[in-house]
């Protein structure tokens, strides 16, 4: 196992706007957005130093949950194939992939693939799903999910590893070699999970306060089951808006000036963290654009690990 996030500066990724629109978190213009915002969104996190860019993953929302969650959540994988033949150098990610949805052969194919034609900047994050009306509708067993993800888990990565898995040969191969993957959830299997079989964690859930207990119970089971191999470490911020906003962002929002903002988020790397999921405030895409350039420009300079 390796890390990927380069070592000196905590890196940045976002989870795109416009491809999930869960009424929890999505803004009002995304209702009549597509691919043109989209794509634009994509562009801007290249242009300005993004790590990552993230897509996530429901196949069908039941009703009722519907009126929560929604129903708009673009395919995953058809997603990031798009968006590597429109971005160059911003990292792919899947945050996060419900393998236990899927043959981890098809998981495994569907990946490489998007390693090879994204020209190596994949990332493969998984997930165990919550929503146990999507498990029951495509046929899976909700309870088994743990058991599930942790096969599939271990059956992709045997085929990222070697060509021939099963004796049937899997082609094209990981641009990467080594194509990393990330486990996502914040409970305690999630944690071993990550520990036992990941590249990174990717928290969901974990709020600040409990970060340094969450990675000190990851790194010590790290630390038994496999040694001092490295592993990345993420979190999800509080929300941003970089500057004044001159209008309610919500009680909750890290807002102000660029070197408060870089403080606040370099307190996550002094508990360990070596990347961070950042989400903004906006009431449009050019002000979201436009917060991307200012975060990019004004607060990244500033996240000195």
């Amino acid at each position: 196992m390796a890390s990927i996030v380069p070592p000196g500066r905590l890196a940045y990724g976002m989870q795109l706007q416009v491809q999930s629109q869960s009424r929890i978190y999505a803004e009002a213009w995304e209702a009549d957005a597509g691919r043109d915002e989209l794509a634009a969104i994509a562009r801007k996190a290249d242009d300005t130093g993004f790590f990552y860019i993230a897509v996530c993953d429901h196949v069908a929302i039941p009703r009722p949950l519907d009126e929560r969650m929604n129903t708009v959540w673009y395919d995953t994988v058809a997603t990031l194939g798009w968006l590597a033949g429109i971005t160059s150098n911003v990292r792919l990610l899947s945050h996060v992939f419900v393998v236990a949805y899927r043959h981890p052969l098809v998981t495994a194919k569907s990946f490489m693939t998007l390693d090879e034609l994204s020209g190596g900047r994949a990332i493969l994050g998984v997930g165990t799903g919550h929503v146990e009306p999507e498990f029951d509708l495509l046929g899976v067993d909700f309870a088994a999910r743990g058991g599930l993800t942790d096969h599939a888990i271990d059956e992709i990565r045997a085929a990222f590893t070697d060509e021939h898995v099963h004796d049937a040969g899997m082609r094209p191969r990981p641009r990467q070699g080594r194509l990393p993957i990330w486990v996502g959830g914040s409970s305690k299997p999630a944690l071993r999970r990550a520990a036992e079989r990941g590249d990174g964690w990717l928290p969901q859930g974990t709020p600040r306060a409990r970060m340094v207990e969450a990675i000190t119970y990851l790194r010590d089971h790290r630390e038994r089951t496999l040694g001092d191999e490295p592993i990345d470490i993420g979190t999800i911020t509080e929300v941003l808006y970089v500057g004044e906003p001159g209008w309610d962002v919500g009680s909750h929002v890290l807002s102000g000036k660029p070197e408060h903002i870089a403080e606040r988020l370099r307190e996550f790397g002094a508990m360990g963290v070596n990347h961070l999921q950042v989400r903004f405030r906006n009431r449009s895409l050019q002000e979201l654009l436009d917060q991307l350039d200012a975060f990019g420009a004004e607060v990244a300079p500033l996240l000195d690990a």
